[in-house]
């Protein structure tokens, strides 16, 4: 069972429990966002390789195709404020987002920490060098997830619980990028896939755990991405692609397939 379904599950219990008791039930989607709905976090979150992307939004590449644009048209919170942006790490998140937010905000969402950890080198030396190489960056963005990311993730966390006190916020995950055993006859070898899988696995399993000391709710979007990574055969992800910033990025059926519902289920 995946962490967001294990969270679906128990919620779906405390919530019967709940009104056996007479006991005022959480508030829906809708209602939590009449406080207005604020989009923080990294390229995952903004849209990038999903195309349509917002004139005004720059190098930060905000997406009309992104899963909180989406969520937004669906369900017309009373404010809606997208700034997450391509490039984001925890820190940049703080310095330059979190500005949006308000005692008021009822409903945030972020992806954060890929780029923390060096997300786009790694991807490169997989792709560019030996599978020692590969291996040996892999190991050391890991190392990197372990010990520095959590206090990082934390920091930012606490960041955002004191500009939005009262805030439902989600922390979404990030995809495995690749099906092993495959479609693909060429490109990265099959451990080089493997380990940098287990990588997502980790980076995953670290931001679930940071979020709910946080008390947020995180979705995984693992489950929603089986059967669309790189070498299934329907992809929902750029392998290698120009311009290279969409490389190892959703394309717009990522980000409605995969973001969006993990992000409905939880908001």
């Amino acid at each position: 069972m995946s962490v967001r379904r294990f969270w679906a599950s128990a919620s779906t219990l405390v919530l019967a429990a709940a009104a056996a008791l007479g006991v005022a039930q959480p508030a829906s989607a809708n209602s939590i966002a009449t406080g207005g709905y604020v989009a923080l976090g990294d390229s995952y979150s903004s849209g990038v390789g999903a195309g349509s992307y917002l004139s005004d939004s720059g190098d930060c590449r905000r997406s009309t195709n992104a899963y909180p644009y989406l969520w937004a048209a669906a369900n017309s919170p009373s404010s809606f404020t997208f700034v997450a942006c391509s490039g984001a790490t925890t820190s940049s998140v703080v310095s330059t987002q979190l500005g949006a937010l308000s005692s008021s905000t009822g409903l945030v969402s972020v992806t954060a920490g890929g780029n923390d950890v060096g997300f786009a080198d790694v991807m490169q030396d997989c792709v560019l060098s030996s599978e020692a190489a590969c291996l040996s960056s892999v190991a050391s963005a890991v190392s990197q997830v372990q010990n520095s990311l959590p206090s990082r993730l934390s920091s930012l966390y606490g960041s955002i619980k004191t500009r939005a006190p009262k805030a439902h916020v989600v922390v979404l995950g990030y995809p495995r990028f690749y099906k092993l055993s495959g479609s693909c006859v060429a490109g990265l070898s099959e451990k080089k896939r493997a380990t940098i899988n287990n990588a997502s696995d980790v980076l995953n399993g670290v931001i679930a755990k940071q979020a709910a000391d946080a008390g947020f709710t995180y979705s995984s979007v693992v489950d929603e991405f089986t059967g669309h990574e790189l070498c299934s055969g329907d992809a929902w992800l750029h392998s290698v692609s120009v311009p290279v910033y969409n490389s190892y990025h959703p394309k717009a059926a990522g980000q409605s397939g995969g973001y969006l519902p993990a992000f409905r289920s939880a908001a």
